[in-house]
């Protein structure tokens, strides 16, 4: 016969267990319940966008790059996944602590509450009153880690069914517990989904504009099978910022402040923002994160009122050289002065496509400037516009090493064959090479397309729109042999410049170099 401490160790190992499973299911009731109630509050009083939101803050430049690259839209994703883990291990190891010490376990616990609602008042639109769902989130959490802790520790004596039945009884108590937890964090998800949808179909006429966008002749869009639409729709347009969640923002409480170096401050609301003259304009716009080849760029109709007005109305002072604007979760662009009043037509936008901007580009209001980069001058969720110089003010990205100004550099790629793609030739034995080009503010005017080490060959343009947007390419490649091969693609500008061929990382100013496709002829 065994002896009774035999028989207890397996006993112990298996409580030991269930504290782990203990802890990770406080840690949920946790994180459900501040799920839930910051459906009141604004998004970033959520534990888990703050902290995520306070990371994304202190990364370098290169760990963001690398992220993008691998990941591409998908970023934020991954991100909450690989919070999640560490917050799993944290809070298991939290519950194998009270399997012995239930009240240091405890105590560590409210100590991670604690570490996220200070987290939680750190984020720019969030007030005092933000912390509290976090704050009932802890008070929820610390006791049931206690009872559920107490649970796995009542002892269960080995000769008595129905004390084990008890036991079984009450840790199929915990899976509950667990599970209401992940409905209730799902279910505020689902809310939250909801209210986006809900604020891009918002119901609000678009004005009128003074000038209308330029009708797109049909031979702008190459018929190639495998080239992206040439006005790219709301619901495929690249998404590159740092919420984590897309901020609430109420269009009738919603204020634009102007204010700086300018003779006059203006404020004005969104019913005086829509009464303003707008125009339409299509413009391409660019990620400083786009890789060579990549598809961190997106053209669209834009519909707004030229920044250059509300400028001119406010009266810039001397010496101003630059315009801080800033959304409301704090995010802040440098912009050139003189790119908000020159000839190009910056807008401070309410539509696109046709549509109130969706939620996650800028609902209610954005800025969108032709010719440089988003990090420098695509503030979504705009509030402020401040009056300065690049010597008294800077942005969020220039204090994490990127370049003040950001103008977008010459970029072309190869959309027609995807990377490693076949294709098959025509009845003369022939194959369509097709693919995408943009300088802003220049224009292209030439692309040139080489095929294995041969020489350079010049491509079809479709149709230019404007110089601010995106031209499409193709070429029919005769007698293309069976087989490997390697396409690349270079532009010239509108003035002459040719696209360089060293290559260079996103960082500090944007990527460069010559995109290469290697595919198979079959």
């Amino acid at each position: 016969m065994s002896s009774p401490s035999h028989r207890l160790a397996p006993a112990r190992r298996s409580a030991s267990g269930w504290s782990a499973v203990s802890g990770v299911v406080a840690g949920l009731v946790l994180v459900a319940v501040a799920e839930l109630l910051s459906l009141a509050f604004s998004s970033s009083s959520a534990p888990f966008v703050a902290v995520g939101g306070a990371f994304v803050d202190i990364v370098p430049p290169g760990v963001k790059d690398l992220v993008i690259s691998l990941f591409g839209t998908r970023d934020k994703l991954v991100l909450f996944l690989s919070m999640i883990v560490v917050y799993a291990a944290l809070t298991a190891l939290i519950g194998r602590l009270g399997a012995t010490r239930p009240r240091p376990a405890a105590a560590l616990l409210a100590g991670l509450g604690v570490l996220a609602m200070v987290l939680v008042l750190t984020r720019a639109q969030n007030t005092a009153l933000d912390v509290v769902p976090t704050l009932i989130g802890t008070v929820v959490a610390v006791p049931t880690l206690l009872l559920l802790l107490r649970t796995v520790r009542a002892p269960a004596a080995v000769d008595d069914p129905g004390a084990a039945w008890t036991r079984r009884r009450s840790l199929l108590g915990i899976g509950a517990v667990g599970l209401l937890a992940v409905v209730a964090a799902a279910t505020a998800r689902s809310i939250t989904a909801s209210r986006e949808l809900a604020r891009r179909t918002a119901q609000y006429v678009l004005p009128t504009p003074r000038s209308t966008a330029a009708p797109i002749p049909p031979d702008a869009q190459v018929q190639l099978e495998g080239m992206p639409p040439f006005v790219t729709p709301n619901g495929e347009f690249y998404r590159i910022d740092t919420a984590l969640a897309v901020p609430r923002v109420d269009p009738t409480t919603w204020q634009l402040r102007i204010h700086g170096l300018v003779d006059q401050e203006l404020t004005m609301d969104f019913a005086q923002l829509l009464a303003e003259p707008m125009i339409e304009k299509h413009l391409t716009l660019a990620c400083v994160s786009n890789p060579v080849g990549g598809d961190l760029a997106g053209n669209a109709t834009w519909l707004g009122v030229p920044v250059r007005t509300l400028l001119e109305r406010a009266g810039v002072k001397d010496g101003a050289d630059m315009v801080l604007s800033r959304s409301i979760d704090g995010f802040t662009a440098s912009t050139p002065l003189e790119a908000l009043t020159d000839a190009r037509d910056s807008l401070i936008a309410v539509g696109m496509n046709g549509e109130p901007l969706p939620a996650q580009h800028g609902y209610p209001v954005r800025m969108v400037v032709p010719g440089l980069y988003g990090y420098v001058s695509a503030t979504k969720w705009l509030t402020e516009l401040k009056v300065t110089r690049f010597a008294d003010d800077v942005a969020y990205w220039s204090t994490r090493g990127w370049s003040e100004r950001g103008p977008i550099k010459i970029a072309s790629r190869v959309d027609v064959p995807r990377s490693f793609g076949e294709l098959s030739p025509d009845g003369e034995g022939a194959v369509m090479l097709g693919g995408t080009a943009w300088a802003q503010q220049r224009g292209i005017a030439k692309i040139e397309v080489r095929i294995d080490d041969g020489d350079w060959r010049e491509a079809d343009l479709g149709a230019e729109v404007t110089e601010d947007t995106w031209v499409q390419w193709s070429l029919r490649w005769e007698d293309a042999a069976p087989g490997d091969h390697s396409v690349t693609v270079r532009a010239t500008d509108g003035e002459g410049e040719l696209q360089t061929s060293q290559r260079a990382n996103p960082a500090p100013n944007g990527a460069s170099g010559w995109h290469t496709v290697r595919f198979s002829v079959v």
